[in-house]
């Protein structure tokens, strides 16, 4: 039992090396400016089938990427290539993309038009609360005051709500992490309640 049990342990550390690494790579990618918009454009074609063309709504239950940063774009599709990231809808989809292609792609939905959720309207209890529970969690912080992000944090202003909220309850159940454990620690003690109140908050910015 104890063998297995370092072998986990071992299995985790040598994960958060290895996703150190890969954020390391995708930051000195983006920083050297090798993604080309132009070139992305004509690489998208499958994402924006689920994701939405630009600016435009995505199908239920998976994130709006236009206007997005461009470091958290290719750090996420090089998790989810190298298989680090478990999405079910993404499995196999990027395996034939190489690092200039996921870099160029980044830049193209970077540049592009934010999405801006709407369709529902605003709930003026639950964005209250959302709005204090940001407060208290300190979501600025790091997502920016106005939750565009920043590098490989990502924009979570006007997201589609389903996807926000989901997200959220995977960070607090341990489903998902980032390249730290930041949002897990953040999300730990969050309610249902909560997310659900900071996902609508979020999403009708």
């Amino acid at each position: 039992m104890l063998q297995i049990h370092r072998t986990r342990w071992t299995d985790s550390v040598q994960r958060v090396f290895l996703i150190i690494g890969l954020a390391t790579l995708s930051a000195t990618a983006t920083a050297q400016g090798k993604g080309d918009p132009a070139r992305g454009a004509a690489k998208v074609a499958a994402c924006a089938a689920c994701h939405g063309p630009e600016g435009g709504k995505p199908i239920a239950g998976m994130p709006a990427l236009s206007g997005q940063q461009e470091e958290f774009l290719v750090l996420q599709m090089i998790l989810l290539r190298e298989g680090l990231r478990d999405v079910p809808a993404m499995n196999g989809m990027l395996k034939a993309f190489s690092d200039p292609d996921l870099m160029d792609i980044a830049a193209y939905y970077s540049n592009t038009k934010p999405f801006t959720a709407s369709g529902s309207e605003r709930n003026p209890q639950r964005y209250a609360l959302g709005a204090d529970i940001s407060k208290a969690m300190g979501c600025g912080s790091c997502h920016m005051g106005n939750y565009t992000g920043q590098r490989q944090v990502p924009r979570i202003t006007n997201q589609r709500e389903d996807y926000l909220a989901a997200a959220l309850k995977a960070y607090r159940d341990n489903r998902r992490s980032g390249v730290d454990t930041s949002m897990n620690a953040v999300m730990y003690k969050a309610t249902d309640a909560d997310i659900a109140a900071l996902a609508h908050y979020l999403a009708h910015q």
